[in-house]
């Protein structure tokens, strides 16, 4: 039983629940977060404890579990159980991805080693996966949940018709575009747009009757039309007509890959509901890795034994403030079943028994707790708590009623296996039968041996519990130099109220206080100032300890770290020593090798005088050599190393003074022109010129008007001219293929040349040509004068001039781009 229905809001576990739901995935996840309730079932608690503690190893030290996709599979699984019925393509993608996650999950667990992670292995044992209907799924859906063109050859075959016809559209709307910028009727930098689906042209409206065809849109300004030119009109519907095809084979599809699946619904579900399950199970394990959360050792008797315990929600408070929380150290068994918390305002006794309540609850939910894995927790079948102001207007309930209804409740229900929760036992009445009331009821729950965290303010209480067996005062502690409370609980005794104390701090006249003190009498204020003395001293005393055991730590590391130098010390010795000896007996071989290689020849020589000479020198040489080597030899090291760094030093200060080479070109290197767009690759190198090959354009072209690309610039370049053929419906590498570099206008009118070499030169810049030749003749030069004066206002143009006098002079206009 949990009294009363408001008991989670009281301790917060509306909050925790909140933010465990934030860390799960799916509906189904969700919802077994909102089931989950308090339980008193031991091995049950134990399990659900088992699994988050593994998941939260796995989460924290295997690098390797799989990266799942977890999805809500169950709703539209049920949605096909009516035969003609089918699942979406986003539904069938979703699907395909939760078989997939179950088989990745199934089978990491199959790969570990048999003692690691048992609780959730017999999860994963209990489902089947069943690899048919992933692969009927990957036959009608490809990697990007749509479906494939192949799903059906009809399918293929209307597929085909509409790009076909796409394409059709494409050509002839944009040589219409051309038409009518040629004309006038449009702007030069017009360009097809979409409207309902239907490709367009926008035409300004004084123009738009000019064109014929479907006005489907207009600018907000009204100035510009839409217009869908009449020659597409039927093409576009044929194309309507074939998506409703497209969509009718498409359902034909769904239904046969629904009909496939139907045999298997009921152990899909399963999968279904095993995803969700692991969902849930990584949320609780997210959030308790957000707040250190442990598993303690679990009792099945009635009992709690908090160690370093945290309220979850008021650490990660004072996270977001820099602020540390001090640990809770909190024990109620069958010697002492009830604790008596007493102390200061706003000293933190709430907080303890927020904090008891609340980790006790959240681990007979299956949630691992903030405290120490060596606290101890047992196992209740109820918790009462009685905290904050429950008075009701409509029930006609004041403050203490509501206080006194909680505890008949409290009195009719707890057994020794309940947890009773009280904060401010006794208060919101008249003082003396307040207490009296306290007193009486503490005693009942002592005598039936419930266990219990209780707050008070009451001296008869303190006394009640210190006279009493089962029954334990505790203190927060507070810091009489400081006048501030410490917020950590102290075992063992009584608790004061620091009244006068905080009285005087915040400024109360002096004389009020020692009316006060008369008040309320000597016997009084001597209890409480024994109280207080009791809480100096014991901090005194803490306070002294902790010095020590800190000047003991520190001893400690000083004579760890003099015991390494030592053994360092003496490890270095014995290698010098060892490697002088070694050094020695080297030194000794070679110069008994050399004694009696002088000797030998002194012998071969019959002691002749002169070879005697030369075989003492060597030997003196030799010796001399020697003992050099061997006074020398470390110094020599360290010469060395200085002589390495400097070669370095030298070689790094090279490097850096030396220019570095940018936009290096050579053959291979993918390049544009400066200022282009259009990307080729160099095939020859002149001395001042490049010869670059744009798909299958060769162009020449002087090397300092090019720079060079990355790879992946090329490729992607590439790319946008492959979606530019797509969204158009024209070939950029056809128009490259075919186009020529130079134009013949001989023979024509000055407005005709001129609207063909702007066709031309529009032409150009698409493929990227950066050279062109103009033929128009020299007659009196009215032509050519006419063609370069339109030339030069073209941006893109940088060079107009004749052509070389052997290949035509002033005939030939040559154009660089």
């Amino acid at each position: 039983m949990i009294y009363p229905d408001t008991y989670e809001a009281k301790i917060g576990f509306d909050k925790i629940r909140k933010m465990v739901e934030n860390n799960c995935v799916t509906r189904l996840a969700k919802q077994k977060l909102q089931n989950v309730t308090f339980s008193s079932d031991y091995d049950f608690v134990c399990t659900q404890l088992k699994q988050t503690n593994e998941m939260q190893i796995i989460l924290k030290f295997e690098d390797n579990f799989p990266e799942c996709v977890y999805v809500d599979i169950v709703d539209f699984l049920k949605k096909i159980t009516v035969h003609g019925t089918y699942m979406l393509a986003a539904e069938l993608f979703d699907l395909s991805k939760a078989i997939r996650s179950a088989k990745e999950i199934v089978s990491w667990f199959k790969k570990c080693d048999e003692q690691k992670y048992p609780e959730l292995k017999k999860v994963t044992k209990q489902i089947t996966i069943f690899p048919a209907v992933a692969s009927k799924i990957d036959e009608v859906i490809n990697k990007f949940g749509q479906i494939k063109d192949n799903a059906s050859p009809e399918l293929m075959h209307i597929r085909k018709t509409i790009t076909a016809y796409q394409q059709q559209i494409s050509k002839k709307i944009y040589n219409i575009l051309k038409s009518a910028q040629s004309e006038g009727i449009v702007d030069e930098n017009a360009s097809v747009s979409v409207r309902d689906g239907r490709m367009v042209i926008p035409v300004n409206t004084a123009n738009k009757k000019k064109i014929k065809g479907f006005v489907h849109d207009e600018s907000a300004t009204g100035k510009t039309a839409y217009i869908e030119p009449v020659e597409i009109v039927e093409l576009n519907n044929e194309i309507k007509t074939l998506e409703y095809e497209e969509q009718r084979e498409i359902i034909k599809i769904l239904v046969a890959a629904a009909d496939f699946i139907r045999p298997y619904i009921d152990d899909l579900v399963i999968v279904g509901d095993f995803i969700g399950e692991f969902d849930f199970i990584c949320a609780k394990a997210r959030f308790s890795l957000a707040i250190d959360a442990t598993m303690p050792v679990v009792s099945n008797a009635t009992m709690m034994n908090l160690l370093q315990a945290k309220h979850p929600l008021l650490m990660q408070t004072l996270k977001k403030e820099n602020k540390q929380i001090v640990p809770l150290n909190l024990k109620i068994d069958n010697e002492y079943h009830i604790l008596l918390i007493s102390g200061p305002n706003a000293g933190g006794k709430s907080v303890c028994l927020k904090t008891a309540g609340l980790l006790q609850y959240m681990l007979q939910c299956g949630f691992p707790v903030s405290a120490s894995e060596n606290s101890k927790f047992g196992i209740f079948n109820d918790i009462f708590i009685d905290i904050g102001d429950e008075q009701s207007i409509e029930n006609d309930l004041s403050t203490y009623s509501s206080h006194l209804l909680n505890m008949k409740t409290m009195l009719k229900n707890a057994t020794e296996k309940s947890l009773i929760l009280i904060d401010e036992f006794g208060a919101g009445t008249e003082p003396a039968i307040g207490g009296a009331i306290a007193e009486a009821v503490l005693t009942q729950f002592a005598q039936h041996h419930v266990f219990g965290i209780i707050t008070t303010h009451y001296t008869n209480l303190k006394h009640f519990a210190a006279n009493n067996k089962g029954i334990a005062n505790g203190a927060m502690l507070f810091d009489t130099q400081k006048i501030q409370p410490v917020f950590k609980l102290e075992t063992g005794i009584p608790g004061s109220s620091f009244a006068f104390e905080i009285a005087r701090k915040i400024g109360l006249p002096e004389n009020i206080l020692s009316l006060a003190s008369e008040k309320i009498g000597k016997n009084h204020i001597n209890i409480e100032k024994s109280l207080r003395e009791i809480a100096r001293d014991r901090r005194y005393w803490e306070e002294k300890r902790n010095k020590i055991k800190q000047t003991d730590k520190h001893l400690q590391e000083i004579t760890e770290k003099y015991e390494k130098e030592l053994k360092k010390l003496n490890d270095e010795r014995k290698a010098i020593i060892t490697k002088a000896k070694e050094e020695a007996a080297t030194l000794l071989a070679n110069t008994n090798k050399q004694i009696e290689n002088t000797i030998r020849i002194i012998k071969e020589n019959q002691a002749e005088k002169e070879k005697t000479t030369v075989a003492r020198k060597q030997l003196n040489d030799f010796k001399q050599n020697a003992l050099s080597e061997n006074q020398n030899t470390e110094s020599n090291k360290i010469e060395k190393k200085i002589e390495t760094l400097k070669t370095i030093q030298q070689k790094r200060k090279k490097q850096q003074n030396e220019p570095v080479a940018e936009n290096e070109i050579k053959i291979g290197s993918k390049v544009r022109i400066k200022g282009q767009s259009a990307t080729g690759e160099i095939i020859k190198i002149s001395e001042k010129n490049v010869l670059i090959s744009y798909g299958n354009i060769i162009t020449s072209i002087k090397a300092e008007n090019v720079e060079t690309v990355s790879e992946s610039e090329y490729r992607q370049s590439h790319r946008n001219n492959s979606a530019m053929q797509l969204q158009t419906g024209f070939d950029l590498s056809a128009m490259q293929l075919n186009f020529k570099p130079n134009i013949d206008v001989r023979g024509m009118r000055a407005e005709e040349a001129i609207s063909v070499i702007e066709n031309f030169i529009d032409e150009a810049m698409m493929v990227g040509c950066s050279e062109l030749k103009i033929l128009h003749g020299k007659g009196n030069g009215i032509l050519r004068t006419q063609i370069r004066n339109i030339l030069k206002n073209v941006a893109d143009i940088k060079f107009i001039g004749d052509e070389h006098p052997d290949f035509g002079g002033a005939g030939i206009t040559i154009i660089k781009m």
